[in-house]
C-alpha cells in the first residue's frame, strides 16, 4: 500500500526502504523523538520528504491531491482536537467538511458506546477530560470510515483497562472491514498483542521486529 524509497526528512528520518502492507495492522514503536509521528505525517501528506519518494497504491504520493488523499487516509493526532460546540458537532464536523450526509442520532450514540464515552450528544465538548477528548476524537475518525487509519498514540490518555477495550474495538473494526491501520504506540504490550507487523524506529532508522 505504502512504499518508502530512499526517504529522508531533515535530520529526523533516513529510510532507504519501507513497505506498509494493505489490510495489515502495522505498529511503530521506539523512543520519543525517534521519528514515529513524522512517519505518520508523511503518510498523511502533512509534510513532504526532504529526499526520496513515497508511493501510495503504486502512485507517487507527491502527485496525489492532498484533500482526496486525506479522505482515504485519515489521521488521529496524539493531541485530541476539540472544536467549539457539542459532542454531536465534534463527531460530525469531518462529515460536514467532506459534504457527506450526517448519520442519524442512533448511529452517533452507538459510536459513543463503542469508544466508551458515556455522554449525551448535546453535552458541550469543552467540558470533557483528556481521556474523554481522546475517545471523542477517535469516534470522529471512525465515523469517516476511511480505508486507512493513522493513529498516533490512540490510548495515551487512557487507563490500562480502557486502553484494552478501545484498542480491541479498533482492531476488530479494522479486521472485520478489511481496512489498513498504521499505529504509533508507547505500549509494547499493545504492539505485540494486536499488530501484524512491528516496526522499530531508532535514531531515524527503521527495522522490522519479530513478534
Amino acid at each position: 500500500m505504502f512504499e518508502f524509497k530512499n526517504v529522508k526528512y531533515k535530520d529526523i528520518l533516513d529510510i532507504p526502504w519501507l513497505k506498509i502492507e494493505k489490510g495489515k495492522i502495522t505498529t511503530f514503536v521506539g523512543q520519543s523523538g525517534g521519528g514515529k509521528t513524522t512517519v505518520l505525517r508523511l503518510l498523511n501528506k502533512m509534510i513532504s520528504p526532504t529526499e526520496g519518494e513515497i508511493f501510495f497504491e503504486g502512485e507517487n504520493l507527491g502527485e496525489i491531491d492532498s484533500v482526496q488523499h486525506r479522505r482515504n487516509v485519515t489521521m488521529l493526532s496524539q493531541s485530541a482536537v476539540i472544536f467549539e460546540g457539542s459532542i454531536r458537532d465534534n463527531l460530525t464536523i469531518g462529515m460536514k467538511y467532506q459534504d457527506r450526509s450526517i448519520p442519524p442520532d442512533d448511529i452517533l450514540k452507538k459510536l459513543l458506546e463503542q469508544v466508551h464515552l458515556k455522554k449525551e450528544l448535546e453535552d458541550p465538548a469543552e467540558n470533557l477530560s483528556g481521556g474523554e477528548r481522546q475517545r471523542l476524537s477517535l469516534a470522529r475518525v471512525l465515523l469517516l470510515d476511511s480505508p486507512v487509519y493513522l493513529l498516533d498514540e490512540p490510548s495515551s490518555a487512557l487507563d490500562e483497562g480502557t486502553e484494552r477495550l478501545i484498542i480491541e474495538m479498533i482492531v476488530n473494526q479494522v479486521r472485520d472491514k478489511g481496512k489498513t491501520l498504521v499505529m504509533v504506540t508507547h505500549s509494547q504490550r499493545v504492539a505485540r498483542e494486536y499488530s501484524d507487523v512491528i516496526v522499530r524506529i531508532q535514531n531515524g532508522s527503521c527495522s522490522e521486529e519479530e513478534k
